[in-house]
């Protein structure tokens, strides 16, 4: 089944900061029973947290979440089209592009969780990489993301729109 490192160690992945504290991986929502099942009948601790839109394994001390609803939206196998296998501490993986690792990122944002210290951070280790025209169309109407990309901006951290961004979504609304 399609699946991709996401969240904070999808950016370092990618060449952003190290994360401290729990790996991401996304499935499609339609494949997260089967992956729950697959991963407890390999005797994986898999448990089932309040949220709906996840749930969690746990293999030695770490913690991974497997991410199937972003902003209250299932995600579809589609997603994972534009993932590209890359090699994550000696493991062929694929990993989301690093446009929808900043547009989940920054989509994230809201009242109680804006804390922008790890934000500024990764999008500046991974801005060449990022179509930020696609971000802020991907977070429209967030105004927790749409301040930060403001800030981005003036920091020059975030460039304008590129016509020939490296996301293949950027680069054909040109």
């Amino acid at each position: 089944m399609p699946f991709a490192l996401a969240g904070s160690y999808g950016i370092w992945a990618r060449g952003g900061p190290e994360p401290d504290h729990d790996v991401d991986f996304m499935v499609a929502e339609e494949d997260a029973l089967r992956a729950r099942d697959l991963l407890a009948e390999r005797d994986l601790v898999v448990v089932q947290p309040p949220e709906d839109w996840l749930f969690k394994v746990f293999v030695d001390d770490a913690m991974v979440d497997v991410i199937h609803r972003v902003g209250g939206e299932p995600l579809d196998r589609s997603r994972f089209d534009e993932a590209e296998v890359m090699e994550v501490e000696s493991v062929q993986m694929p990993v989301l592009h690093a446009t929808v690792l900043m547009a989940d990122k920054l989509g994230a944002m809201e009242e109680h969780a804006c804390n922008l210290t790890p934000v500024i951070p990764a999008a500046r280790a991974i801005r060449e990489q990022v179509d930020w025209a696609e971000v802020q169309r991907r977070t429209e109407g967030n105004p927790f993301a749409e301040a930060c990309l403001v800030l981005l901006r003036r920091l020059d951290v975030a460039a304008p729109h590129r016509p020939n961004a490296s996301h293949p979504a950027g680069a054909a609304q040109g």
